[in-house]
């Protein structure tokens, strides 16, 4: 049997962390090729200057005030949207942060910030956006992860874990759900230009746009893959350095490093990582 892809007469798209970066361009995107797209922050005035920004387009764009950390506001969130606004046929659960975590300065919040946004959140969202589609027999479900969540990186090891827990979970749910008639998708991009890459310091190697990640996760989403990841030649070398023994991967990540990792203080920024 094909996989479930949600079409604008299917229903409404759900996009979590729509305020900035991928999920905005994701939501003016979609809400261009016809959509209704139910839009999910802690930023109201964001929220609504994006809305007057679609009102143009062939779709629409829906403003739901939410905080995916708050596992009682999503299950308000979906119900108000198939409520007053129709089924959920696509969650794209995206909303993300990324903090450094340095060996030289580790501490708690970090670590629990980073894991409440980006992974308890999706999982805040799944649980109900699930419930409805199973209730129904198909739905889609995109989880945004990142290739930081395929090897570790330096600074990134709260990030990279919360995102490296992203994909098994996928992975591992993608058997069930599949069963169910909900089509699971991983999304994985390297280096965005977004709010949340602005501050780097360092150069991040083949860059994209929010628009063009936007443009190849739309596609993405009407296709029937798995895996929905960019840009290409990024994703090889992440992929084939995993197939290094740890000996070798080291050695490869401290040579595309360079030397800046070698000497460092406490209070200098992070390294280099992929993020939304």
């Amino acid at each position: 049997m094909s996989p479930f892809i949600a079409r604008p007469e299917h229903g409404v798209v759900w996009i979590t962390g729509a305020s900035s970066g991928i999920g905005r361009a994701l939501a003016l995107k979609l809400a261009e090729e016809g959509y209704k797209v139910a839009v999910t922050a802690r930023s109201h005035d964001k929220l609504l200057a994006l809305q007057a920004e679609a009102a143009p387009l062939a779709g629409s764009i829906i403003v739901l005030d939410g905080d995916v950390t708050d596992a009682e506001d999503m299950e308000h969130t979906v119900a108000a949207i198939e409520y007053q606004h129709g089924p959920v046929a696509l969650a794209v659960l995206n909303a993300g942060i990324y903090l450094p975590a340095r060996g030289e300065d580790l501490n708690h919040e970090v670590f629990e910030r980073s894991f409440a946004v980006n992974l308890h959140g999706v999982v805040n969202c799944l649980v109900p956006a699930v419930r409805h589609m199973r209730a129904r027999g198909h739905g889609q479900i995109a989880f945004v992860s990142s290739l930081a969540g395929y090897g570790g990186l330096p600074g990134a090891a709260a990030y990279g874990a919360s995102k490296a827990a992203l994909i098994n979970m996928a992975e591992s749910l993608n058997f069930e759900l599949e069963r169910m008639g909900i089509h699971v998708q991983l999304v994985t991009p390297g280096y965005v230009d977004t709010p949340l890459t602005a501050n780097n310091k360092f150069e991040m190697p083949d860059i994209l746009s929010a628009q063009q990640a936007a443009d190849a996760i739309a596609a993405g989403l009407k296709s029937s893959a798995f895996d929905i990841s960019f840009p290409k030649g990024m994703v090889y070398r992440a992929k084939l350095m995993k197939l290094l023994p740890y000996s070798l991967y080291f050695r490869m990540l401290g040579y595309f490093l360079g030397n800046r990792h070698k000497r460092r203080t406490v209070g200098t920024r992070a390294t280099p990582h992929p993020a939304e």
